[in-house]
C-alpha cells in the first residue's frame, strides 16, 4: 500500500510503498478515505516525541482516520466489514498511523461510526482536534455564563473549541491577527465571539472586555504566563503545550489537556457535526501523494485544517 514514511526522526515525510497491516486481536482494519495533519505529527517528524512514546520505523505518521471497515481481528465486537467509521490511532506506540491506504486501530477507543450527513473528508480531520477541543473545555467547568479565552483559534483545535464554548453559554474572547484570521474565526458560529489581535497588546486587549479578569483559559498558542495573568483568582486553565503552573495563593484550577478519543466523544462530536451545529473548517486539502506538501503548509500556518485524501 502507499503510505507516508519517515525513516528517522528527525526526519522527511515522504511517499513509499509498505506492507498492508493485518489487525491483530482487538483491532479493527480500516481502508483509509481521508485524514488530516495535526500538530501532533508535526512534532513526530520534528523527534519531540523521542524518549515519549516507543517509535517503529518505517514511521508512518498520522492520528486522524475516516474509512470504511476492511477486516476485523480476533475478539472485536460491533464492527462489521464495510461500516463507515472514524477516529483517532489511539495505538501507544508510534509507527503504523492512518496516513496511509489501511490502518489498523484499536477497537476498543479511538473510533466510532460515521454518521449519514458528516463528509468522509470532514470525519477524517475532526477526530483529534475535536476530542482535545472538547476534552479540554471540560477542564474549564461549566462554561454558561462564564467568560472564556481561547488562544490560538484560527488552529484545527481552536477552531472548534470557539463553536463548542460558544453553544455552551460563554462569553468567548478569541486571539487571531487582524483581517483574514479574525474573519475566519468571526464566521466559525452565529453567536457573537470577540475576535483579539494576538500582535498587539493582548493584555490590555482583554483587561479592555474583562477589567476582573477572564474565567477561564484554553491556551493553545500564545505567552502562557500572560494568559494566566489574566484569569481571575479561582478561575482555570487549561494547556494543550504543558503544564500550567499551580497557583495556590490565586486558587487557580490548572490542567494540561490529555485528550481521549472514547467513542462517546467521538460520536457526540460527529452527531453535531451531522446536524450543523458544529463545522469542521477544512481550509486546504491534498491528495496522499501530496502529503509532504501538506505537512509544508501546516507548518507555515495555514489556519483551519489541512485534509489528506486517500485513493
Amino acid at each position: 500500500m502507499r503510505a507516508v514514511t519517515l525513516a528517522q526522526v528527525p526526519g522527511s515525510p515522504e511517499v513509499t510503498e509498505v506492507e498492508v497491516p493485518r489487525p491483530e486481536a482487538g483491532e479493527v482494519l480500516v481502508k483509509v478515505a481521508a485524514s488530516s495533519v495535526n500538530g501532533f505529527d508535526l512534532g513526530t517528524v520534528a523527534g519531540y516525541l523521542q524518549g515519549m512514546m516507543e517509535h517503529r520505523f518505517p514511521l508512518i505518521p498520522g492520528k486522524d482516520f475516516a474509512g470504511t471497515v476492511e477486516a476485523v481481528g480476533e475478539g472485536v465486537e460491533g464492527f462489521a466489514v464495510g461500516d463507515a467509521v472514524f477516529g483517532v490511532d489511539a495505538k501507544a506506540y508510534l509507527g503504523t498511523g492512518s496516513m496511509a491506504q489501511y490502518v489498523a486501530v484499536p477497537a476498543a477507543v479511538g473510533i466510532a461510526r460515521r454518521p449519514d450527513g458528516v463528509l468522509v473528508r470532514d470525519a477524517g480531520a475532526l477526530g483529534l482536534a475535536g476530542t482535545a477541543a472538547f476534552d479540554g473545555l471540560a477542564l474549564l467547568g461549566p462554561l454558561e455564563g462564564s467568560t472564556v479565552l481561547i488562544s490560538g483559534a484560527t488552529g484545527g483545535v481552536g477552531a472548534i473549541a470557539v463553536q463548542l464554548a460558544a453553544a455552551r453559554g460563554a462569553r468567548v474572547i478569541a486571539t487571531a491577527k487582524s483581517g483574514s484570521e479574525s474573519g475566519f474565526v468571526s464566521a466559525l458560529t452565529d453567536a457573537e465571539v470577540t475576535v483579539i489581535d494576538y500582535t498587539q497588546d493582548v493584555t490590555a486587549q482583554v483587561r479592555a472586555i474583562a477589567p476582573g479578569g477572564v474565567d477561564a483559559v484554553l491556551h493553545l498558542a500564545g505567552d502562557l504566563a500572560e494568559l494566566t495573568a489574566l484569569t481571575r483568582d479561582g478561575g482555570a486553565v487549561a494547556s494543550a503545550l504543558t503544564v500550567p503552573e499551580a497557583s495556590e495563593d490565586r486558587k487557580l484550577h490548572t490542567a494540561m489537556i490529555r485528550s481521549n478519543p472514547t467513542a462517546d466523544t467521538l460520536s457526540t462530536l460527529a452527531g453535531q457535526v451531522a446536524s450543523g451545529a458544529l463545522k469542521v473548517s477544512v481550509t486546504a486539502e491534498f491528495d496522499l501523494e501530496r502529503a509532504p506538501e501538506a505537512f509544508a503548509a501546516f507548518g507555515a500556518g495555514t489556519v483551519g485544517k489541512i485534509a489528506i485524501t486517500v485513493a
